[in-house]
């Protein structure tokens, strides 16, 4: 369907006298910099004049979704040296009602954010169920303790702030659906969680790598991967969760278009930056696993040493794949997938 532009003025009769007119762009590229400020002027898409209370403007329907860009002009914008009467200012309100693929067009979601309410609904039943089939067995399992036990904690308590984290932006999502503003506290929440999470993660991998690493040598090889801390492993640990949470923070505070979700599209430095980290702690822990199952005869071990490594490594890589993955996709739906 097309797109309805609706402008609403305050003062008709100023926005007559001044000849005002809201010229729309539909790509403001650096070719308009180098004309002249009629010239630029004149290549707008659609010139809609503000002189009437309220003004219906039709645009036709896109191939893609498009962005587009509003300028405001009047009678004075180009003339640099004529001498511009004082005015009141003018204010004007504009609405855009721009339907959906379900011809829905109060949707707040743009075509970037389709979706993702549904998204995370999924994700929250997903992990419902997971929890429903395997919350029994992992209890009995951290009650029984064992040389596991630290680091079944650990990934518990990382999957249940991940889950948390998933609840606070669905909850954020199905609010701003409805008035395009959500609950901000929510999406704090969900970032704060996510952040804790994988913290808490990383610190729990780089032990386990580099306190075996560092241990190897004096380390009984009946004894399965298990956590043992060392001054040298602490340091290499902290130094690596204090550099994510340093990127972390960068990447919130830095990405201005995301401003009412917790996600991010990685576009930023920092965004960037943690995802070669994440590739670099992969193959710091595939450099590890492959020494312990290089040394180890006990095909049980072996095999329980490769499915933690299928797990830590789909924990390390899914973003930076899915973020490459994403660049044969159509701009709109980058930040989707």
């Amino acid at each position: 369907d097309n797109g309805l532009l609706v402008c609403r003025l305050d003062n008709s009769a100023l926005a007559t006298e001044k000849e005002s007119r809201l010229l729309l762009y539909q790509d403001m590229n650096s070719d308009l910099d180098n004309l002249s400020c009629s010239e630029r002027l004149a290549k707008a898409q659609f010139t809609i004049a503000l002189s009437q209370e309220e003004h219906n403007h039709t645009i036709p329907r896109q191939s893609s979704p498009t962005a587009w860009q509003a300028l405001y002009a009047d009678r004075y914008t180009c003339q640099e040296s004529a001498v511009i009467p004082s005015h009141a200012d003018l204010s004007f309100t504009v609405l855009l009602f721009n339907a959906d693929s379900a011809g829905n067009p109060l949707e707040h979601f743009s075509a970037e954010e389709a979706g993702l309410q549904s998204f995370y609904f999924l994700l929250l039943l997903a992990y419902f169920i997971a929890c429903c089939i395997y919350i029994k067995p992992l209890y009995q399992a951290l009650r029984k303790g064992g040389p596991m036990h630290t680091v079944l904690r650990v990934l518990t308590t990382a999957l249940a702030l991940q889950g948390c984290s998933a609840l606070c932006n669905y909850i954020h999502l199905a609010r701003y659906s409805r008035d395009g503003i959500g609950i901000p506290l929510m999406g704090s929440l969900a970032e704060f969680w996510d952040m804790v999470s994988q913290v808490s993660m990383l610190y729990m991998l780089l032990s386990l790598c580099m306190g075996w690493t560092l241990s190897r040598g004096r380390k009984p090889q009946s004894r399965p991967l298990q956590w043992e801390q060392s001054p040298a492993s602490t340091a290499v640990a902290v130094g690596g969760v204090v550099t994510q949470g340093v990127l972390l923070l960068w990447e919130q505070y830095s990405e201005s278009e995301s401003e009412h979700h917790s996600y991010h599209t990685q576009q930023s430095l920092a965004g960037l930056l943690l995802m070669a980290l994440r590739v670099v702690l992969a193959l710091l822990l595939a450099s590890v696993l492959y020494q312990i199952t290089s040394t180890e005869r006990s095909t049980l071990k072996r095999d329980f040493y490769l499915c933690f490594a299928k797990g830590c490594f789909l924990w390390f890589l899914c973003h930076p794949v899915l973020f490459v993955v994403s660049v044969v996709f159509n701009e709109h739906q980058r930040e989707k997938v």
